[in-house]
């Protein structure tokens, strides 16, 4: 028998004043339709100097909006969403996607089994998130798309139900380490996967991406670097097999060969490797499954 669910949407938001207009009535929609379980929808606006604010209070008073008086990232500002949130289950959803009317119905069911930690929607003309260890670093891929539930390296965090009490037991995205965006999501995956939990594509679950987020305001250089500096920080957090740890420290060779420029990124990394190496002891401690393992699923 299915159990029953409560679902929280968080939605974090920077300057998004037009993606809201588009897209909040789409969300609403698939609130008001009742077989989704949607019990709230929480805004955390992350210090946007737009008109963000005023449009949410002016036209959607039934959202529950909160507040960040200045900008604290993409990770700080989902995990200010989780704690308050009420529901069993977090949809995280950006701005600029649209869920179809019926978008979770097919997705909630997943989590009668205990072990659930996500559950990637369905973006269409993408499928599931695949992962490998190759030149030393954690790569990212895309399977095909299916009409049958897959397992997934990663759900998105732009796109994803999450089961709200694994995601306190593993402590939410690693703000401290990661802000202010990328790959905060693959960390949190990685983590769960480590300790046994399972993560999983819907094809059910359709949504649009239309991929008009705040970070193509950044300028492109900085988002490239950060997103690089993270890649390299989450593989000394989690890469914790000592074969693989050994090929990345030749991957990071070969690229300084390859790109002397990668010194920037490395150095621009060096300065939370503290950070790092004491949450890759925590990883060391937690983990019940080795790297080897997570990765050979993807194959």
């Amino acid at each position: 028998m299915t159990k029953s669910h409560k679902v929280s949407v968080v939605m974090p938001n920077l300057n998004g004043k037009e993606l809201l207009e588009k897209n909040l009535p789409k969300l609403i929609a698939a609130k008001n339709y009742s077989p989704n379980s949607i019990l709230e929808i929480i805004i955390v606006d992350d210090g946007s100097w737009d008109d963000s604010v005023a449009l949410i209070k002016a036209k959607f008073p039934g959202i529950r909006l909160i507040r960040h008086k200045v900008n604290r990232g993409f990770s700080a500002a989902v995990n200010t969403g989780v704690r308050s949130a009420k529901g069993d289950l977090i949809l995280l959803i950006n701005t600029d996607v649209l869920p179809e009317k019926d978008f979770l119905v097919s997705v909630l069911p997943h989590f009668d089994k205990p072990n659930m930690f996500a559950v990637s929607l369905h973006e269409k003309g993408m499928g599931y998130a695949k992962g490998a260890f190759y030149d030393g670093y954690i790569q990212l891929a895309m399977g095909e798309e299916s009409k049958e539930f897959h397992s997934s390296f990663y759900v998105s965090g732009g796109s994803g139900v999450f089961s709200r009490k694994h995601w306190v037991t593993l402590g939410g995205m690693d703000e401290k380490l990661l802000s202010p965006f990328y790959w905060e999501d693959i960390d949190l995956c990685y983590r769960a996967a480590k300790r046994g939990l399972v993560l999983g594509w819907e094809p059910g679950g359709i949504v649009e991406h239309h991929h008009e987020s705040t970070i193509s305001k950044f300028p492109k250089s900085y988002v490239q670097r950060v997103r690089e500096r993270n890649q390299l920080l989450c593989v000394w957090k989690n890469i914790t097999s000592p074969t693989l740890t050994r090929k990345h420290i030749g991957g990071v060779f070969m690229r300084f060969i390859k790109h002397p420029g990668y010194i920037r990124v490395v150095l621009m990394a060096l300065t939370r490797l503290g950070v790092a190496i004491s949450k890759r002891k925590k990883e060391i401690r937690e983990s019940k499954v080795s790297d080897e393992v997570i990765f050979s699923r993807f194959k």
